[in-house]
């Protein structure tokens, strides 16, 4: 797809969504190609990216503080008597367990099955 197809349909501006598209092919998740028939596309399979893949990319740890980020920690002198800590790593955990099981492919089948659910609904008036 073209970046103003993608701005069109999801409501973001084209310059921020240019950014997130170079971030997610320089990390080799998407592909683009110049041109009339330009635009971006998967690099890997759907079932190949995780939501948490995509969120580590564009935003940064999936951690909610630094003390308990795997991919970006930062030390403090009390984190290992720290009941706050304690239980953000607990969120962490949680977070990062239920993201990276969950594909692209995942969100696209249960996006078709709300608009199935809804299309029902809405025949059904």
């Amino acid at each position: 797809m073209q970046i103003h197809e993608i701005s069109e349909k999801e409501k973001i501006p084209k310059k921020f969504l240019g950014q997130i598209l170079l971030e997610l092919k320089n990390a080799g998740l998407l592909q683009s190609k110049r041109g009339i028939d330009g635009g971006y596309s998967l690099f890997k399979p759907p079932k190949k990216i995780t939501l948490a893949k995509v969120i580590r990319i564009i935003d940064g740890p999936l951690a909610p503080m630094g003390c308990v980020s795997k991919w970006a920690h930062i030390s403090c002198p009390e984190e290992k008597y720290c009941g706050l800590q304690s239980v953000m790593l607990d969120v962490r955990n949680a977070t990062a367990k239920i993201l990276e099981g969950i594909t692209f492919s995942d969100v696209c089948k249960r996006t078709k099955l709300l608009l199935e659910k809804r299309a029902k609904q809405i025949q059904g008036k």
